[in-house]
């Protein structure tokens, strides 16, 4: 496994990874509007953006396929994404270890959005709930997240 900086002929992947992330695990946890967002949220025009800015990482695995990717946005991590095929292989560990180990080299705390999906992982990683927000979205749907932080 390895990890490595995204480029713009990336950008699908990227997308696609986020994509079917959301696709398949997000519906069991939020209603159609906030799955929705999250999508929109993570466009094309945003992927190309932050790859552009030398954001984005991409998780590859030993037969050279690419399995997550991982967003560093200063000392925030985001669009941390494993595809469901390779989930629970240590793939979103390793990127974490990863976000973390390069944010350490310059900031003191480091923040994140937790989906419901993910919150747990990252209470066990010694992330504690800063804010709590909810965003309105579609179909009259509610999209609920915390603000997380972790002191380094």
């Amino acid at each position: 496994m390895s990890i490595k900086q995204a480029v713009l002929a990336d950008a699908n992947v990227v997308k696609i990874i986020s994509e079917e992330t959301i696709a398949e695990i997000y519906p069991h946890y939020y209603p159609k509007g906030a799955v929705d967002f999250f999508l929109a949220h993570h466009d094309e025009a945003n992927i190309i953006n932050d790859i552009k800015l030398n954001r984005i990482f991409l998780c590859v695995d030993i037969k050279q396929n690419v399995v997550g990717t991982v967003t560093i946005k200063a000392n925030e991590i985001c669009r941390l994404f494993v595809l469901p095929a390779y989930q629970y292989n240590g793939y979103g560990t390793e990127m974490l270890d990863f976000a973390e180990t390069i944010i350490s080299q310059q900031y003191s705390k480091i923040v994140l959005a937790a989906s419901l999906p993910a919150k747990k992982i990252y209470q066990k990683r010694g992330y504690k709930a800063i804010e709590f927000n909810i965003i309105p979205t579609e179909c009259n749907d509610f999209l609920c997240y915390d603000v997380m932080e972790k002191q380094i």
